[in-house]
């Protein structure tokens, strides 16, 4: 989690700077070519203000939300944020192992899923031996988890 800061404090950082120093300097240079109607460096620098500010403030929020996870309060027999979960798939008859992550560690090709993805939201809550429909974009799909292993235990 600490790990996830960091990497969202860096990139705040970085848009800082260029938003308050690389920019403004843009911005002026591109004003002294005189006419800014037909400035395609001026309008070129505004959309990036814009843009650079508006992932400001997205990451701003993110990295609020993410200073008020309370570890404490995650369960320690059922499946939330941290958990690594050994499912059966009941149509296909396999195993797959998931870890539920953030958003921003997300990495479905590697078993790394976010909470908030739909079969995420889906095992939310849930207990070793549950059996568990997820609706998704392809389809319904069914499991049932054999191992859960949370974020404490993987912890210790």
């Amino acid at each position: 989690m600490e790990e996830i800061k960091k990497k969202l404090q860096d990139e705040i950082a970085s848009l800082e700077y260029e938003l308050r120093t690389e920019l403004p300097k843009e911005i002026l240079k591109a004003r002294a070519h005189g006419d800014l109607s037909e400035n395609a460096e001026y309008h070129a620098a505004k959309e990036r203000q814009g843009y650079v500010n508006a992932r400001l403030n997205q990451l701003k929020k993110r990295l609020a939300e993410m200073s008020m996870v309370d570890l404490s309060k995650i369960p320690h027999n059922k499946v939330g944020l941290g958990s690594e979960v050994v499912l059966l798939d009941l149509k296909k008859d396999e195993q797959i192992t998931y870890r539920l992550v953030t958003t921003e560690e997300a990495d479905a090709a590697n078993g790394r899923i976010s909470t908030s993805s739909p079969i995420g939201r889906g095992l939310l809550g849930k207990e070793e031996g549950d059996t568990v429909r997820i609706a998704i974009p392809g389809g319904v799909k069914e499991f049932e988890i054999l191992k859960l292993t949370t974020i404490h235990d993987l912890s210790k």
